[in-house]
């Protein structure tokens, strides 16, 4: 058994699981979000800005003091779609790595795709057709799969964050352009992970504090999330931000992400999907117990030149 720390550089949050990882098993030990929105303006200046890069280095001193207390050792820290799109994105996980310790890794999109349907297929099988969505603040993944492992899989720029800053309030310019994107598909079933899923389910389950243990598992239905769509684009910013079971933070997103959900099960004829609290964090885990004993070395290149 490997105690482990995976560290999640998302475009709308940054993320931390503690965990012990045995063969290809993965015990949850700690589990940690903020939002800190590293993706804000990334769309549009292909840039990581100062202050979004200041939120998670601040965010990052505490997860390393947790998972240094709980006796992680060894961490990996994934970057996934607002690292990739910025030019300074590789300067940044330089900085990142030389800061904290921590093994990095920029993943591609079909890598973020593979990582989330390893992780959520941690410790389950899954059927034949099974179509995973991954909705993310700057890319969503799509990932078809089944016991065998992947047939499909792609990451598309559709992410919450991404539609919010392109589109704004107009649902149904953003609407249209999430359906000129997706793929063809056939897919029998479907799972839905992270941020805009959950919250989702959280919000169909009427919980006013966030539950990760009813929240998995939950059968979230098409109806469903066409109803809190249009329940939450009624509301104006600060009405949302109040709205129990909701992260305050994720607000400002929340409705373009549902957007996304929505059509993604409309274009393919999907009633409902499954909920899981397994991702590409799982994914993550593992990969850090596959990773050598770390080394002292010089600082990486650039590692001060992000910012």
């Amino acid at each position: 058994m490997t105690r482990v720390a995976a560290v999640d550089l998302g475009t709308n949050s940054t993320r931390l699981l503690v965990a012990d990882v045995s063969d290809s098993r993965v015990d949850e030990v700690a589990r940690r979000l903020v939002i800190t929105r590293l993706g804000e303006g990334v769309d549009g200046r292909r840039r990581l800005l100062p202050l979004p890069i200041a939120r998670v280095r601040n965010c990052l001193v505490d997860f390393r003091r947790e998972l240094g207390a709980l006796g992680a050792e060894r961490t990996l820290a994934i970057a996934t779609s607002a690292v990739r799109d910025a030019e300074n994105g590789e300067a940044f996980l330089g900085e990142i790595e030389w800061s904290y310790g921590f093994t990095t890794q920029l993943l591609s999109g079909h890598d973020e795709a593979l990582m989330t349907f390893r992780g959520v297929t941690v410790g389950r099988s899954i059927e034949e057709g099974t179509l995973i969505v991954d909705v993310g603040g700057g890319s969503t993944e799509l990932v078809l799969g089944g016991p065998d492992g992947v047939s499909f899989h792609t990451s598309l720029d559709l992410g919450c964050v991404r539609m919010t800053e392109r589109f704004g309030d107009d649902l149904e310019t953003c609407a249209a352009h999430v359906r000129s994107a997706l793929p063809d598909l056939e897919p029998r079933t479907a799972i839905g992970v992270a941020g805009t899923v959950t919250s989702l389910a959280a919000l169909d389950l009427g919980l006013v504090e966030y539950d990760p243990e009813r929240v998995h598992d939950h059968v979230l239905s098409r109806e469903a999330v066409g109803e809190q769509l249009e329940r939450l684009a009624a509301l104006p910013l600060e009405e949302r931000r109040r709205v129990p079971g909701l992260e305050p933070e994720r607000a400002p997103v929340i409705v373009a992400g549902a957007v996304i959900l929505r059509e993604v099960l409309k274009r393919y004829g999907l009633d409902a999907l499954e909920t899981s609290e397994r991702d590409i964090l799982h994914g993550a885990a593992l990969a850090a117990a596959e990773l050598p004993a770390a080394e002292e070395g010089a600082a990486p290149p650039g590692a001060y030149t992000c910012c």
